[in-house]
């Protein structure tokens, strides 16, 4: 996130207020549109940093029978050296579609793990209308039908998630551990990881925007990860950097107290909203190990 990216979360609390003024259908319907321009901050084409993709990066593309007509999800898969390699399901934040992960994309498969990725419809190469909260949650689910296909093993399945991805990847995990349970099953996953998150939308709003208004009751989109960490039902990862500008490192305390055992919590110092998978050095690799 750059600062000028920073100062549009400002704005979601005025939005909110004015949401509340107006009260009409039309005006509602056009505010709430600009809310999911607000969280979203889509950046069209690639991110300046991008130098093109990996020679052994399998591009994909999904097109489920859920989706409207001209939707699809764009994706990557970059299997480890090592044949059938623990993987992840990685799932981005705001603002930068998949061109501006790669960075983490690559440490991670670097470390000896095979990657799915996906941009939400909207970002990117997917095709789709502006994300919503739902939209994010069932590209979440559809990525996740392919990603068992890859990785057959759920003992080898790592969910991660990044900033507002944290939240994506805990509502999947909330879902998927829920259903187990209710099944007497085992969960479908090994572990969870998220990584610069937040516990609300509304709460990460009103920090940025050093607001007292009562935000929760006013967003459209809630991302409310702290109701649903404790539905998890698998081993946890919280990783945050102390130095993060954008998102207070206690909102991952938060939700680290409030999910159930086994679960870790990892605090980078120095570390960022960005480069916590590169400062967190050793730490990282062996809490991720940690999992499988």
């Amino acid at each position: 996130m750059s600062s000028r990216s920073l100062s549009r979360w400002r704005w979601l609390p005025l939005l909110c207020m004015a949401l509340l003024i107006l009260g009409l259908p039309v005006g509602c319907n056009v505010l709430q549109h600009k809310e999911r321009e607000l969280v979203f901050r889509i950046e069209p084409g690639p991110a300046s940093w991008y130098r093109g993709l990996p020679s052994d990066v399998q591009e994909f593309e999904l097109k489920p029978a859920s989706f409207k007509s001209g939707q699809s999800l764009h994706g990557w898969w970059w299997p480890a050296a090592k044949k059938d390699a623990p993987a992840i399901l990685y799932l981005h934040g705001v603002r930068w579609n998949l061109t501006g992960q790669l960075f983490r994309i690559e440490q991670l498969h670097a470390q000896g793990y095979s990657v799915l990725a996906i941009d939400y419809r909207g970002f990117g190469q997917s095709r789709g209308d502006l994300p919503s909260e739902s939209s994010v949650y069932e590209d979440a689910r559809v990525a996740w039908e392919r990603f068992q296909l890859l990785q057959p093993d759920p003992g080898k399945r790592l969910i991660y998630g990044h900033s507002l991805g944290g939240a994506v990847a805990i509502d999947l995990a909330a879902e998927l551990g829920q259903q187990a349970v209710a099944e007497h099953l085992p969960p479908p996953v090994r572990g969870l990881v998220i990584e610069s998150t937040f516990t609300s939308l509304a709460d990460v709003a009103a920090a940025v925007a050093n607001t007292s208004l009562p935000v929760r009751w006013l967003l459209s989109q809630k991302f409310d990860s702290i109701d649903k960490i404790a539905d998890i039902h698998m081993p946890l990862l919280v990783v945050h950097g102390l130095d993060d500008r954008y998102v207070p490192p206690r909102f991952s305390q938060q939700l680290f107290d409030a999910a159930q055992e086994p679960k870790h919590l990892l605090l980078v110092p120095g570390a960022s909203h960005n480069n916590s998978l590169s400062l967190g050095g050793r730490s990282y690799r062996q809490a991720l190990q940690g999992l499988l």
